[in-house]
């Protein structure tokens, strides 16, 4: 696969007004020909100097009939988003055009190299991990680190029990609104059991909805409402949100887990 680092590396041409020059950021050319576009790499004189560079070798990597243009315009910070869009095309290679005008492109796009970030949450009312981690990915937040999430969410509502851990999910019997019977089966997770046990004693079967305790696949994200437990997982490539996290803790988050994941994985 290619896919240039940074757009400023993609020059366009669609003329040649100063003969075999080309600016000296420029290491690809998007090339309007009559047949559509083509991209080629280019390798400049040695030695040379100035905005403008000579070429010494021009080569063409994918010619107007393997090449196609994205019809829309995208965030070309976001890279993993680009990869699968060039993907799902079928074709060699697209180009894709930003909304501030700047170009990129995708040849031989491989989705297989974008590495899974594992995001362990719950819902109802809002699985505010997963929601919050989708918007800053469309963003382009995460752009560079070419990676996916795999979204991992509890649905408490499936789960069957008598009691449930709060009035925010919208259940009708609730830890924090009603009293529960003795025998009663308590969807809830360490807090909820800190509760029942301070203050209705023992008796009850707690279904255990924590996300974090469900976290097995790294690198991982997980939210937990037990503020003690926030912060790096010991020996593992994960990490605990508050449920209460920001966005940018949970970005940090991410970009921790990233980093500690391929730290201890030979050739990533």
């Amino acid at each position: 696969m290619i896919f240039p680092r940074h757009c400023k590396e993609v020059g366009y041409a669609s003329g040649m007004p100063l003969g075999k020059k080309v600016y000296f950021l420029s290491r690809y050319l998007i090339v309007e020909t009559e047949g559509g576009y083509e991209i080629g790499e280019v390798r400049f004189v040695p030695g040379g100097t100035g905005l403008m560079r000579d070429i010494e070798e021009y080569t063409c990597l994918a010619d107007a009939a393997d090449t196609m243009v994205w019809p829309e315009k995208v965030i070309l910070h976001n890279r993993a988003d680009l990869i699968k869009k060039a993907a799902s095309t079928g074709k060699k290679a697209v180009i894709f055009r930003g909304i501030d005008e700047h170009m990129s492109f995708v040849i031989d796009p491989d989705p297989s190299v974008l590495l899974k970030v594992h995001l362990y949450d719950a819902k109802p009312p809002v699985a505010v991990l997963s929601e919050t981690a989708k918007k800053l990915e469309a963003a382009g937040l995460f752009g560079q680190e070419e990676i996916e999430f795999v979204h991992h969410i509890v649905d408490i509502e499936k789960i069957e029990a008598e009691v449930y851990p709060c009035r925010a999910g919208g259940f009708e019997k609730t830890l924090d609104n009603d009293r529960p019977e003795q025998g009663e089966r308590i969807a809830g997770c360490l807090t909820a059991r800190q509760f029942l046990a301070e203050e209705y004693g023992d008796g009850f079967e707690v279904i255990n909805t924590c996300p974090a305790d469900r976290a097995e696949e790294e690198p991982f994200v997980a939210r937990c409402c037990r503020s003690e437990r926030a912060g790096k997982v010991d020996g593992k490539a994960g990490w605990i949100v508050h449920w209460g996290a920001s966005p940018k803790d949970i970005a940090d988050a991410v970009f921790a887990v990233v980093a500690a994941y391929r730290e201890k994985e030979p050739g990533e």
